[in-house]
């Protein structure tokens, strides 16, 4: 924690991208996590060097609350308990301390500051209208995580990180994770010899649970002996960092109990991932988002519809299915190993291509030897956006309209800027809250061509 000197009295003004609100102090911006605008709190500052462009704190303790503020329901990521403890508090539950419908507030001003002064439009001249809940969320909005990681700390402890810090955070709950993740106590296991742990259930009611160790070489077979005191059923692997990596490059994947992989139901449509492959994290996301993408597309029978960054296969599956033998699906993925289950799960679609690779790269080379147009694309870029250089092979495609998902609001801001300038317009955005309780968002924006 900070020390006595580094402690300031400040009023939080507007919020800011990142789980931050802003305060100035004698000319100085501060982004201040863990308050709420409009209230008068002591924050412990940091990365305050006097040559920093801005400098960091956080709330330790608050004078004048803001109605919105509410108890957290996670007393390790609650920052006025750990400062009270003189520790810090775990990340990962940033807005724990607001209410829900405060939250969705706060994350809508946020989406539009980052629309206008990245994107240079303001969106609720197209179609935004607020942030809204996923159909079927729990009031608590809790339990909806299927996949989460952790660290093992050098006793062997199960823990979390703090934010922008080396400090871990022992635990033995996440109130996010899915019940079926914390029930497997995973903080009773003899960890000694593991560096991290990825856990993934999967969404449905008998949904199975897949365990990833992840060995840091000191302990020989520390992955096996923790693996054997999982509950009956739980699947587990292990992850070695060696090199010829047959996993997205991360090391070799051996099944220690039950499968590598994950099934999954989703739409009418079943899908395999393996081990850390990359699967939406909300339980409600994957039907949600299906459904926004299906009805902004609105394929029909012989068109021809590229999924970028396809991931293993989420929206290429239902788009491939109303493309018809007659259409087709070019499915886009540059991790190898999720990209080998993309080819698993479209395998009954004749009309769908699964090509691995950088997406600038290969979605104009898979057209130019097809000597092919899009009619449309979908596209779900990691968490830094598509960029120029896919953009620039998104508009040489011929697509009239896109279908992008995001889960970075500056970022969508930004592609959005390019989009528009390359001719392109934002039809309409919808924005989703699919991470309650972080300053997380996801977004879903149609444009279609002039």
């Amino acid at each position: 924690m900070s020390t006595q000197e580094n402690i300031l009295k400040v009023r939080l003004e507007a919020p800011a991208h990142g789980g931050h609100t802003v305060a100035r102090h004698e000319g100085r911006v501060i982004f201040v996590r863990h308050g709420i605008p409009g209230e008068l709190v002591s924050i412990a500052v940091h990365d305050d060097g006097e040559k920093a462009r801005f400098w960091r704190g956080d709330v330790v303790e608050v004078h004048e609350a803001s109605e919105h503020r509410v108890t957290h329901f996670w007393p390790q990521a609650d920052s006025l308990l750990a400062a009270s403890r003189g520790v810090l508090p775990v990340g990962g539950a940033e807005f724990g301390h607001i209410s829900l419908e405060a939250q969705r507030e706060i994350k809508g001003q946020i989406f539009l500051e980052q629309m206008t002064r990245l994107g240079k439009i303001d969106a609720t001249k197209h179609g935004f209208t607020g942030v809204v809940a996923p159909e079927g969320e729990s009031a608590d909005a809790l339990g909806w995580r299927t996949r989460t990681a952790f660290v093992v700390d050098e006793k062997g402890r199960l823990a979390m990180s703090a934010f922008r810090s080396n400090d871990l955070v022992p635990i033995k709950e996440m109130p996010l994770a899915h019940p079926k993740i914390n029930e497997l106590e995973l903080w009773d296991l003899p960890l000694a010899g593991i560096s991290r742990i990825e856990v993934a259930v999967g969404s449905g009611d008998d949904a199975g649970v897949l365990v990833l160790f992840i060995e840091d070489g000191t302990v020989a077979g520390a992955a096996g002996r923790a693996a054997k005191r999982l509950p009956e059923g739980t699947s587990a692997a292990a992850l070695t960092q060696v090199a010829g990596s047959a996993s997205d490059g991360r090391g070799a994947l051996q099944r220690l109990r039950g499968r590598t992989w994950l099934s999954e139901s989703v739409a009418g449509h079943d899908y395999r991932i393996t081990g850390e492959g990359f699967w939406q994290i909300h339980r409600l996301a994957p039907a949600t988002l299906i459904e926004r993408v299906m009805s902004q597309l609105a394929p029909s029978y012989g068109t021809r519809i590229a999924d970028l960054y396809a991931g293993a296969g989420l929206f290429s599956a239902p788009l491939a299915k109303a493309v018809g033998d007659d259409g087709m699906l070019l499915s886009i993925e540059g991790a190898p190993g999720t990209s080998k289950d993309a080819l698993k799960n479209l395998r009954e679609f004749p009309q769908a291509i699964i090509s691995q690779g950088r997406v600038e790269k290969t979605l104009s080379r898979e057209l130019n030897t097809r000597k092919a147009k899009l009619d449309s694309i979908v596209l779900d870029p990691p968490r830094t956006g598509a960029g120029k250089a896919a953009v620039s092979a998104m508009v040489r495609s011929g697509a009239k309209k896109i279908s992008y998902v995001s889960c970075d609001p500056a970022s969508f801001a930004r592609d959005t800027a390019d989009l528009m300038s390359a001719g392109f317009r934002l039809e309409a955005v919808d924005v989703i809250d699919l991470y309650p309780h972080t300053h997380h968002m996801e977004t879903v924006g149609l444009f279609v061509r002039h």
